[in-house]
């Protein structure tokens, strides 16, 4: 049984139940709750038909604090006399104990796979609680720190003397996602990402602009589709030029076009998280396999 198959089977008896009311879900760990959170999020984005409010409670550490917790669970009994929901990552076996007492569908997977990892390791776990998100090695983490650095600075064109450190620079026209990536291509892979925008003098030209040039190996593209193009463009600067059907469509049309001229990989991006943006750019490069290897 893999993770995804055992919460999936313990949530799928949510889809049956046809709920008129919003269903609450608590994320709780005795650690950053990142694990449960991440997990949760996941799953219940299997059930697009159904409606959630979620809250997530990290560093329940004491048997004081479980047991407040478990108080607000119960009451987050709905209208319709639905329990709640609680996906836990609670190591410590006394205060699992306490929050597994509330009246709530209670899902951990630390219960169903850590015995069975014992089982198979020889070893017992140490049952300590946000492990898997400590500093286990501080030049790894100032790595990632000195990324998410980079990335900051050199955002939107704002600094492009320092090019030649970058491991990526993601290039697009104006609010294609260009610097949330990379900021996540920062944080979560230790990438220095840069980005540039695509201007409509850029678009003019056959030729690459002048500061991304010399770096043509590292440039990786970003398009979307036209019409979120103008729907995130209104909101920014509503009935402009600037966020008109025409402009969107024609920006799109040359940034595609200048990738193709010059052979740079791009990604549609008009359906897609930042998460899988990233995810699939680190999968194309192959960066993220280059910088574990070293």
């Amino acid at each position: 049984m893999n993770i995804t198959s055992y919460f999936s089977d313990n949530l799928s008896i949510m889809a049956d139940m046809n709920l008129a009311n919003t269903r609450l879900v608590f994320f709780l760990s005795n650690g950053t709750a990142i694990t449960a959170e991440t997990l949760g999020h996941s799953l219940l984005a299997q059930f697009p038909m159904l409606h959630f409010r979620t809250k997530t409670i990290p560093f329940i550490n004491t048997e004081e604090k479980a047991t407040l917790v478990s108080e607000e669970i119960n009451r987050g009994i709905n209208e319709q006399d639905e329990l709640p929901i609680v996906i836990a990552t609670m190591a410590d076996p006394n205060l699992k104990k306490i929050i597994s007492q509330s009246k709530a569908l209670i899902l951990d997977p630390f219960a169903d796979f850590l015995p069975r990892l014992e089982k198979i390791l020889l070893v017992e776990s140490s049952n300590l609680g946000g492990v898997s998100h400590r500093i286990a090695n501080p030049s790894m983490y100032e790595s990632r720190i000195d990324a998410i650095d980079f990335s900051l600075v050199h955002d939107d064109g704002g600094k492009t003397r320092n090019y030649d450190e970058s491991d990526i620079i993601l290039i697009g026209v104006s609010r294609t996602g260009k610097t949330p990536s990379c900021l996540y291509l920062a944080l979560q892979f230790g990438l220095k990402a840069a980005n540039y925008p695509i201007t409509e003098e850029d678009m003019e030209s056959d030729i690459l602009p002048v500061p991304i040039r010399p770096f043509k190996d590292r440039l990786y593209g970003l398009t979307t589709d036209a019409h979120r193009l103008v729907n995130i463009r209104q909101e920014r600067r509503p009935n402009s030029r600037y966020s008109s059907m025409e402009q969107c469509r024609f920006e799109i049309r040359a940034a595609e076009e200048m990738y193709h001229r010059h052979n740079i990989h791009y990604l549609n991006t008009t359906t897609m998280s930042v998460e899988e943006i990233a995810a699939r750019i680190v999968e194309d490069t192959g960066l993220h396999r280059m910088k574990q290897s070293v």
